[in-house]
């Protein structure tokens, strides 16, 4: 499903050559090379919507690239299938003065299948080029030509790609019939499109100029909330054979169901049989649920299929029986008809997964909002969430690729818009006590137990079975501590609605506390310091912060005994705000050390004007974390 979408998002995006009299890098303003990796010279984007299943795409764009930073810029991907022809494509390169270098044409892509690693069934293909160029800065000059036979999904227009891009000149036109319903959604678009109609066609055409590129900011909302974008939906569509018409939600998730999943439900006798004996001794439906969903698990994998439907129609549910494996969709669907066959009603949820939460758009239905698939029951007084493609993550559980989101439920009633549970900054835990040896020479060496719930459980779950030597791979990437070694490992899950994951290890540290004359410089915080953030003026866009999270550290230092442990003195810090809190302290008991502490980050947005605040509280806790106390050692 992600893979279908990706492809449906690139190969809509592009298309077509057009004259210029001078490509000299010299002539590009000044303004628009400041900070830029790469300048959109010119970009003409036309969708042509003849008929609902003929609509041309053509684009023409020139683009320089100053530096290697911006190569990706210049990279022209081109995905089609049985229902995406490419009609003509071709294109020239220019040197820093302007002068043609080479041409290249279709011959010059390389083609081969959009299939990935974890695809079966793909019958999708890419060709892609990138030209072979040195010498910075040089200037690419494209125009292709492609044919879809689909209007359900329309190419949006994004004319600033990436911060780091500068754009001098771009334009997207839509020509469809006058008679033609279609929405149009409009973001950060200034101004009103150019509309031209006469008795045979409308066409419309937006336009910008002059935008610079810019320097990122840190923990800025996601690009598309803030970037000018045209989206297109028209309300009569086909797709596949299909025909539909939606102006709202409840009409595309009526569609949906209607259209691609109410004829994939179907079981043979035997399976719903099987199911109803295997519940029979369950006294209500979650209990019935959770124990077919432990069959999902042990009798299904994922691999992804984008064939039927445009990757839009799960495969039927008797064909995932049979085979034991499917695609988010699929699997979806499977679980949806195994409930039914006891009689537990679900809903199919299209949902835009990732770890950066982004929800379907109440005001604005399309198609293309979604890339992942989720299953949602309804219980009485107890909605439960199922996440059908993992054979490890617990039932009811979902993780921080679909949590605290809008979906799509498609229902025999139409779709709604519903809310996946959040995981917040008191569950998304991460509790560590060690108890460590300090040697006279500054090494350190211990046990450490640590406690990871919420978000923070999906960071290190993946490690659960993986080889010995991974596991000790990856805790020193996490750690990164100089000479830090790993002499046992030990991962314990515990599956629930709030999953947790308990780690113990055994510990060695070389050389970890610097000995200096009669002092040992010990940094307290051995295993959490919190990353500084750059500072920035200027800010323009709000703090966003994705994701809240709560650690809790705990250490205990056995001290030597040449440590003169009277003259150990605390340093506390404690500072909140209302981005989070921040508490450390060490104390001193005999030959004990115990350092103590707490973080907590809130998430949320936050005015661009408190981003100052947002760096001094962050780079304060940075500060803490560093901090080295000085032992004095007895002669």
């Amino acid at each position: 499903m992600r893979l279908l979408f990706t492809i449906l998002a690139l190969f809509l995006v592009s298309v077509a050559s057009f004259a210029q009299d001078n490509y000299d890098v010299d002539l590009i303003p000044s303004n628009l090379r400041n900070r830029a990796n790469a300048c959109i010279r010119n970009e003409e984007t036309t969708v042509d919507m003849r008929s609902p299943d003929n609509v041309l795409l053509n684009v023409k764009k020139a683009i320089t690239v100053f530096n290697q930073n911006g190569e990706a810029q210049a990279r022209l991907v081109i995905f089609y299938d049985k229902n995406i022809s490419i009609k003509s494509i071709k294109g020239e390169v220019y040197n820093s003065v302007g002068k043609l270098t080479h041409k290249f044409s279709q011959n010059d892509f390389a083609d081969m299948s959009a299939a990935d690693g974890f695809s079966l069934f793909v019958d999708s293909r890419v060709k892609h080029y990138l030209p072979s160029v040195t010498e910075y800065p040089y200037t690419l000059v494209y125009n292709y030509e492609i044919r879809n036979k689909q209007n359900l999904i329309i190419p949006d227009w994004t004319p600033k790609p990436a911060d780091d891009v500068s754009v001098e000149k771009s334009t997207y036109t839509l020509i469809c019939k006058p008679t033609d319903d279609v929405r149009i959604k409009t973001q950060n678009y200034t101004g009103k499109p150019e509309v031209i109609t006469d008795e045979k066609q409308q066409k419309s055409v937006w336009k910008v100029n002059n935008i610079l590129a810019v320097k990122p900011e840190p923990y800025s909302p996601a690009r598309d909330t803030y970037f000018t974008n045209i989206q297109i939906a028209p309300k009569a569509f086909y797709y596949y054979n299909h025909k539909g018409i939606y102006t709202d939600w409840k009409e595309l998730g009526k569609w949906i169901y209607d259209d691609l999943l109410v004829a994939r439900k179907a079981l043979p006798a035997s399976t719903i049989e099987m199911i109803k004996d295997l519940v029979k001794n369950e006294k209500t439906d979650k209990d019935k649920a959770r124990k077919i969903y432990q069959y999902l698990q042990d009798k299904t994998r994922y691999i992804s299929v984008q064939i039927g439907i445009g990757g839009f129609q799960p495969v039927a549910a008797s064909e995932v029986d049979r085979l034991g494996y499917g695609d988010c969709k699929a699997l979806v669907n499977y679980m949806q008809s195994l409930l039914q066959a006891v009689n537990i009603t679900s809903y199919y949820c299209v949902v835009s997964a990732g770890s950066e939460k982004k929800s379907m758009d109440p005001s604005y239905a399309s198609m293309d909002q979604g890339n992942h698939i989720i299953l949602c029951m309804p219980l009485d007084g107890d909605t439960t969430w199922l996440e059908c493609t993992s054979q490890k993550i617990p039932f009811g559980y979902l993780s921080d690729f679909t949590d605290d989101r809008l979906v799509l439920a498609c229902t025999a009633d139409g779709g709604k818009l519903l809310r996946t549970p959040k995981l917040t900054t008191d569950e998304n835990l991460q509790i560590r006590k060690a108890e460590l040896t300090l040697q006279p020479d500054g090494s350190i060496a211990g046990k450490m137990h640590t406690a990871y719930t919420g978000s923070q459980y999906e960071n290190q779950e993946r490690l659960i079975d993986k080889p010995v030597t991974e596991q000790h791979k990856s805790l020193k990437e996490t750690y990164n501590i100089d000479n830090i070694d790993f002499e046992t490992v030990s991962f314990v899950q515990k599956k629930d609605i709030k999953p947790k994951l308990i780690e113990d290890i055994t510990v060695s540290i070389r050389n970890y506390a610097p000995v200096n004359g009669n002092k040992m410089f010990l940094q307290l915080n051995a295993f959490n310091v919190k990353r500084s953030v750059p500072e920035v003026k200027n800010r323009t866009l709000p703090v966003y912060i994705n994701r809240g999270y709560t650690d809790e550290d705990t250490i205990v230092y056995t001290l030597p005994d040449n440590v003169d442990s009277e003259l150990i003195t605390g340093q506390n810090k404690t500072f909140k705000n209302a981005f989070g809190e921040y508490t450390c302290k060490a104390s001193v008991e005999g030959n004990k050390l115990t350092y103590y502490r707490k973080f907590i980050l809130n998430d949320g947005t936050f005015p661009a004007e408190r981003y100052a605040e947002f760096s001094k509280f962050i780079n304060d806790v940075n500060a803490a974390d560093y901090l080295k106390l000085a032992i004095s050692l007895k002669k």
